[in-house]
């Protein structure tokens, strides 16, 4: 089949088809109340535990009842994900693959509104953030990675088979189940964490997050739609300790897709080496965790797209993305060009309601979120090293809204310099003009992280000397752009350090993470006699 090709972004533009039928589907979901059940089997349980999701902009209006896994409906998940392997690896790749490219046709269809709405309401994303995030990139993971796994037998196969010996590799899955960990911010991130295993084989159990179990529910029921066998994925709104727990105990636990905080992963690590006597095979761990992502600026460089892309990366969505451009080194004689009217365009930012396509941004995710970022900024303010030149203020009346804030620091080393916050908070250095390559050394050391970063340069060897200094301190680096907003198959994302396995989801690299190959020697020539020529007599 010919290679995909990304998904177009619609534009939502007033008076665009695309933009009424988008706000008719959120009055839809905002006029009723849904029951999430759990997905066990292809079965929806209801469990009666429940808990409220709720939208962030709105944290008085309730979308959904959450029927919550205990124990009972961890196991039967378990056990369903290892039963309904074998008949998922029968069907083949090509079953495999054109049930997820059915799903992302339903996606790119009629489906598309329903998943965008169900974002803006459930993550507080506007139209455009939706679009991008939760139909086009899950579009584009799930058509890529049926293009990426078709070839990996063709490519995968041994090179030399000599007369009389036939070589092959067989495209085999983990034997067992993956245990699927999403994060609440990406909707795609979230469905395809588990599906992207499932293409190549495996079966999963799906723990999504709590603050976006309602999006996360609609392409649960998209991929069942879609034609998904029961068992293959196994949808588990609930405790990530009571599930990991679960799964650990189970022998065919084969691995961990990840993507959350570095601390949890480091902790899911932990227990899982502990787990090892008593499973099958050594899991696969790949995780995606924090940032504290950069941009860096010489004294040449594009100021007006300087500006632009401080602004675009720290505070779209709220800057609760792990590319999000948190720190910035910039020159004096640059502060001194841009400073000001970066804050004045800081302060033309419309934040408020989803549904209000005049805003930019909108809420944080939930009041624990909202109380740490506005603690970082309290500090910041405290501190008599740093300067809050724009923003600082928050409410909490209604939603759970932080305005947009820089904050200049005079210490490289601040708390808001090196800690990840997830959300709109920058925080700036500035450097003197011929110190560009002590600003390239704070950079790299300022922080545990390595997952984006960007240099804005215009002189080539300026931008070489920061690509060398930087080599391992973004996973994914931008030359003269913003530090967010990967595409799947033009920049596959990742990081390493304490951002994570660097295992580069929306490229072949992940999906091979979920493979066991089995190399196969097929003799045509048998031998007919066990003696050697070495040892007949001289």
């Amino acid at each position: 089949m010919s290679q995909p090709v990304n998904e177009p972004i619609m534009g939502y533009a007033p008076g665009s088809p695309e933009r009424g039928a988008l706000q008719n589907e959120i009055d839809r979901q905002l006029g009723e109340v849904i029951e999430i059940p759990c997905v066990v089997n292809g079965e929806l349980v209801f469990t009666g535990n429940t808990a409220t999701q709720v939208v962030p902009h709105d944290h008085g209006h309730i979308l959904a009842n959450v029927h919550l896994a205990g124990r009972e409906e961890m196991e039967a998940a378990c056990s369903a994900a290892v039963d309904a392997q074998e008949s998922w690896i029968q069907l083949g790749l090509e079953g495999r693959c054109t049930i997820f490219e059915r799903c992302a046709d339903l996606l790119a269809g009629d489906w598309r509104m329903r998943v965008n709405a169900s974002t803006m309401l459930n993550q507080s994303k506007t139209a455009f953030q939706a679009e991008i995030d939760s139909a086009c990139e899950l579009i584009d993971f799930w058509r890529f990675n049926c293009h990426y796994a078709r070839g990996f037998h063709d490519y995968l196969q041994p090179l030399v088979s000599p007369s009389g010996v036939a070589n092959s590799t067989e495209i085999r899955p983990l034997e067992g189940f993956v245990l699927s960990i999403t994060p609440f911010n990406f909707t795609s991130i979230a469905a395809n964490l588990p599906s992207a295993p499932a293409i190549v084989g495996c079966t999963s159990v799906w723990k999504p997050s709590r603050n976006s179990y309602h999006s996360n529910y609609v392409l649960m029921q998209l991929m069942m739609e879609a034609g998904l066998p029961p068992g293959v994925i196994n949808f588990l709104p609930g405790s990530g300790a009571s599930i990991t727990e679960a799964a650990l105990s189970n022998p065919d636990f084969a691995g961990l897709h990840f993507t959350g905080s570095t601390a949890t992963f480091q902790g899911l690590w932990q227990e899982i080496s502990k787990a090892l006597p008593n499973l099958r095979s050594y899991p696969r761990i790949v995780g995606e965790t924090g940032g504290k992502d950069f941009v860096v600026a010489h004294p040449d460089c594009d100021h007006q797209g300087l500006l632009v892309a401080l602004l675009r990366g720290a505070f779209e969505y709220q800057g609760q993305k792990c590319s999000a451009a948190s720190r910035a080194y910039i020159p004096s004689s640059v502060w001194e060009s841009i400073g000001d009217d970066l804050c004045s365009e800081v302060g033309k930012i419309e934040m408020g309601d989803a549904r209000d396509f005049s805003n930019f941004m909108t809420a944080v995710i939930d009041q624990r979120a909202f109380d740490k970022i506005s603690g970082y900024i309290e500090r910041a303010k405290a501190d008599d090293s740093c300067q809050v030149v724009v923003g600082g203020g928050s409410d909490d009346a209604t939603g759970w809204f932080i305005e947009p804030t820089i904050i200049v620091s005079a210490n490289p080393s601040s708390e808001t310099m090196c800690e990840e916050i997830f959300g709109p908070v920058l925080t700036i250095y500035v450097y003197e003009d011929d110190d560009f390559e002590g600003a390239l050394e704070m950079c790299d050391q300022g922080s545990p992280y390595a997952l984006t970063g960007s240099i804005f340069a215009n002189n080539e060897d300026d931008v070489q000397r920061a690509f060398e200094a930087l080599r391992f301190a973004a996973g994914n680096f931008y030359i003269n752009d913003k530090p967010t907003g990967a595409v799947v198959a033009q920049q596959p994302f990742g990081g390493a350090r304490a951002s994570g396995t660097n295992d580069k989801a929306g490229g072949p690299l992940n999906l091979l993470r979920w493979i066991s190959p089995r190399s196969v020697k097929r003799t045509l020539d048998i031998p007919q006699d066990w003696g050697y020529p070495f040892m007949q007599p001289e």
